[in-house]
């Protein structure tokens, strides 16, 4: 007998411990963000736009020389080919083989190097959001944060994104 008083106990504890557990799970407070709306709505964005822009200014230009370049010699070719020497139309298809070689290399390069650079600037970007949603997590007690694209649906109410965008955008 004592054995069954044990035993209805311990199911008895059991049965409570996971009723509270299950009640727990459903007093979380639990948020989403949406990340497209939180860095459109950061200032941080168009400055590291510019910041960008000015840094390959430079070497932008150089390429888009050389695209005039082969353009000009282009319409020359075709322009001025009944009046060329053999020799001359030789010389103008090397020429023009040579600024092809440099557009592709010298292209290449500043598409990866602003790819690249894009990139970082991206992944700082990335971590300050982060920080601002962990911050705004525990200021508005928020046990879990998704992304939005992970829920199928979440109430207006729970969406923190504008909060984490002007955190951020306070953070320059």
């Amino acid at each position: 007998m004592n054995k069954l008083a044990t035993a209805v106990t311990a199911a008895a504890l059991l049965v409570g411990t996971s009723f509270s557990s299950a009640s727990y799970a459903f007093e979380q407070k639990i948020g989403v963000i949406d990340m497209g709306t939180i860095f459109q709505n950061l200032p941080q964005r168009e400055q590291l736009s510019q910041n960008l822009e000015s840094e390959f200014k430079e070497r932008r230009e150089a390429v888009q020389a050389i695209v005039k370049k082969m353009q000009d010699l282009s319409e020359k070719s075709k322009r001025d080919a009944a009046l060329l020497t053999q020799q001359q139309k030789l010389d103008m298809q090397r020429e023009m083989e040579s600024l092809k070689s440099d557009y592709q290399l010298k292209g290449k390069a500043l598409e990866e190097d602003m790819r690249r650079r894009g990139a970082e600037e991206q992944n700082k970007l990335l971590l300050q959001v982060q920080k601002a949603v962990n911050e705004v997590a525990k200021e508005k007690k928020y046990d879990v944060i998704l992304q939005s694209n992970a829920v199928a649906y979440i109430n207006k109410e729970n969406d923190i994104s504008q909060l984490v965008a002007k955190k951020v955008a306070k953070s320059k």
